[in-house]
């Protein structure tokens, strides 16, 4: 039996940490690899986009899931669970001889993956006060943007070296290896169970924060800036190799600049946010995000076909998105405090439901040219800029 402890070690911070990350690293290591897979298998850009969209699809189901469960049955015992899901997903990657069994076992893997990304804030909750816990949390989401950053990088370098089963021995070794020291290290720190009241229950929950117009408004803001970030990451690497005519690898290097900008605004929001207020960031931010879309086009139309030519604007689009988000999903969950959780898994499961459907109409739409991509992410954000401004009126 494990003690509930009075706090966490370092080394144990860094363990939840990774395991925040391994579903979006799991996710996104693929990336370069997708159009190979296509070309592997003999099959259309939509059918090797399912082994993408279909895991973001199975995050956004897992998400909702996991929280009720650890909440009868203990952290512990789900992180555990979750992380073997994964393991066991990644060995049906390897051994996939048919697309059908690849898109099988990145929705397996997906699933497993999530675990993280609910369980390790609700461990740091469960110890500590909430001022201290929010300095933690930062730690977490810091770890969870910087390892997922890397992994397009890594997936395509390995790619290069070897060939793209061997992106999924990694992902296989790191969640053993994860496995292996959570159960070794990781306590039962939920104080008591709670009996799950049932699915019923949930979704009535969920049917009273949709009721609300400005939770719904802040909420759909957040979905449709993570519509924006998901349509680009889905679609570049097709777009690096069939109209850049790039090698795969390529696509981790120019990528890093997107994420890196997500979290400088990120940075400021966190500095500002106080200042200004978040309705003020929000718009600043949702504007921006259009701004740099529409620079990326204006590019494009100009004859400017070079990756940083792409890559650029939408990384100041992807700034915009770092100073609108955190703000907008505060907003969701501070609407409803006494249903914090439900906002939070709600507002989670918006952002991967619908990107992933926006991951997979990129694939279906993309016709050799970038517009595509880049129109799907101009309407993604001129929606969430609507979303907001239905809280202004």
């Amino acid at each position: 039996m494990h003690n509930i402890p009075g706090s966490l070690s370092r080394g144990l911070i860094l363990l939840l940490a990774a395991a925040s990350a391994l579903g979006p690293v799991a996710m996104q290591i693929m990336l370069p690899a997708i159009p190979v897979v296509r070309e592997r298998f003999m099959v259309s850009t939509g059918t090797a986009q399912l082994t993408l969209s279909l895991s973001m699809l199975s995050i956004a189901i897992a998400t909702l899931i996991y929280g009720p469960l650890s909440d009868r049955y203990g952290r512990r015992p789900i992180m555990l669970t979750g992380i073997c899901i994964t393991v066991f997903g990644s060995l049906l990657c390897m051994l996939a001889g048919s697309i059908e069994w690849l898109i099988v076992g990145r929705i397996v893997q997906a699933a497993g993956g999530a675990v993280g990304l609910v369980l390790a804030r609700a461990i740091v909750r469960d110890v500590y006060p909430a001022d201290e816990a929010a300095g933690i949390i930062a730690t977490l989401v810091m770890v969870m943007v910087v390892m997922p950053m890397l992994s397009p990088l890594v997936g395509g370098e390995m790619l290069v070296r070897f060939d793209w089963h061997s992106i999924f021995y990694l992902v296989a070794a790191i969640s053993l290896v994860m496995l292996v020291a959570m159960f070794r290290y990781l306590p039962e720190t939920l104080h008591q169970k709670v009996n799950f009241t049932g699915v019923g229950s949930m979704l009535k929950g969920f049917a009273t924060l949709l009721q609300s117009r400005t939770f719904s408004a802040y909420a759909f803001n957040v979905a449709f800036v993570s519509v924006v970030f998901f349509s680009f990451i889905s679609a570049a690497p097709e777009v690096m190799v069939s109209v850049f005519n790039r090698p795969p690898n390529e696509y981790g290097y120019y990528f890093i600049m997107v994420p890196l900008a997500f979290m400088i605004g990120n940075y400021m929001a966190r500095g500002l946010s106080k200042k200004w207020g978040i309705h003020r960031m929000i718009s600043m931010g949702s504007r921006l995000s259009i701004v740099g879309i529409c620079i990326a086009i204006g590019l494009q139309l100009a004859g400017f076909h070079h990756p940083l030519a792409l890559f650029t604007p939408i990384a100041l689009s992807t700034f915009g998105n770092g100073v609108s988000l955190p703000n907008a999903q505060a907003g969701a969950i501070n609407e409803f405090p006494a249903m914090a959780g439900s906002a939070s898994g709600l507002t989670g499961f918006l952002q991967m439901g619908l990107s992933s459907i926006a991951a997979q109409l990129v694939a279906l739409l993309f016709n050799g040219t970038v517009y595509p991509m880049l129109l799907l992410m101009l309407a993604a954000a001129l929606i969430s800029l609507w979303s907001f401004t239905r809280v202004r009126r």
